[in-house]
């Protein structure tokens, strides 16, 4: 089991699910779940991914027309 740490108060919180510190109460500043989550917080990849595909889609077009 994964703990985080707290930035404030520095205390371990192992509930993955939270969004504030149990014993300060301040944000553990995590992404949520969604899409700028993901890009904002740690995996890269997907990042890359979508712009790969957003320039692979501008060059079909750019052929087509």
């Amino acid at each position: 089991m994964e703990g985080h740490i707290c930035p404030h108060c520095r205390n371990p919180i192992f509930d993955e699910d939270a969004l504030l510190c149990h014993f300060c109460g301040e944000s553990l500043q995590r992404a949520g779940k969604g899409f700028l989550g993901r890009i904002r917080y740690g995996n890269n990849r997907v990042l890359w991914y979508f712009l790969a595909f957003f320039v692979l889609c501008g060059f079909v077009f750019f052929l087509v027309k």
